[in-house]
């Protein structure tokens, strides 16, 4: 049996709040996958810009 190893992917965390808020825009409104990575950009954004203390 041969077994081919892959390497690991790394995911960024920016890449994984990214992924959360595009899966809560899609399940929360009827908006196609590019619209949803567009606006999960833009509150991502908006939310790194308030500061930590804020937040």
């Amino acid at each position: 049996m041969t077994t081919v190893a892959t390497a690991p992917t790394y995911v960024t965390p920016y890449e994984l709040r990214l992924s959360l808020v595009v899966a809560e825009l899609r399940q929360s409104a009827d908006v196609p996958e590019a619209a949803a990575a567009t606006l999960a950009e833009k509150i991502l954004r908006a939310l790194d810009h308030i500061p930590e203390k804020v937040r």
